[in-house]
């Protein structure tokens, strides 16, 4: 499967130059040209790694390297014409996965790129198992616990539940779920949806799944493990 890349970077000429050797190298991009377009484009996607500037408007990519990170684990690549020793320590202090100074060869960002991906990759799959409060859910049997006892659940509402573990603290909309879950195969209602989520609520027993009024839903990004 292709991996999707999001690339932040308010120079035009240095992203369309990556954007370019991304395709080529078979990978699908995306792009935004400022800190709020590309927090933005974050949320309404997923991404399997963002490429990231640290000098933009509206919004600096520390900031947003610091709010990618509070919402999950997606790969973040700080890419930036800062290389002095403190700015590059406090990228890799936000959680950052490499730091790679302008001017850069774009070869070797591509093979920064296959490594962090490779490094993610294999941690995902050693991690087969999603905690959140008293919320077990074990993707590699499908099995769902809480409090150490077993709650059945359907395929759907298994599915649902792992994609909010995967993302704590990222809102999605019902239309999302229904493409994402779905995968457009229901034309019906996307009260759906709640059907699900009620459903969902119901067997867990537990308050973890946030309606987001006007927007969607979200397992909150807080975890007390």
């Amino acid at each position: 499967m292709q991996k999707k890349i999001l690339i932040i970077e308010d120079e035009e000429r240095i992203q369309n130059i990556i954007k370019a050797f991304l395709v080529n190298a078979g990978y699908i991009v995306a792009t935004a040209n400022n800190g709020l377009d590309g927090i933005s484009a974050f949320h309404k996607d997923s991404y399997d790694l963002v490429l990231l500037d640290i000098m933009m408007p509206k919004l600096n990519g520390y900031k947003v390297c610091e709010m990618i990170r509070n919402e999950g684990d997606t790969p973040v690549i700080l890419l930036t014409a800062l290389d002095d020793e403190n700015s590059q320590m406090k990228g890799f202090d936000l959680l950052a996965d490499d730091y790679i100074t302008k001017p850069f060869s774009m070869p070797l960002v591509l093979k920064r790129i296959e490594a962090v991906l490779r490094r993610t990759g294999d941690n995902k799959e050693r991690s087969t198992v999603l905690i959140y409060g008293e919320i077990q859910v074990d993707t590699l049997n499908y099995k769902v616990f809480v409090s150490g006892c077993e709650v059945i659940l359907t395929a759907r509402e298994f599915e649902i539940l792992q994609l909010f573990m995967e993302n704590k603290g990222r809102v999605f909309t019902r239309e999302h779920l229904l493409n994402q879950i779905w995968n457009y195969d229901y034309f019906g209602d996307e009260k759906i949806v709640n059907t699900h989520i009620k459903n969902i609520r119901r067997k867990l027993g537990v308050d973890c799944i946030e309606t987001i009024r006007g927007v969607g839903y979200r397992i909150d990004k807080k975890d007390s493990r």
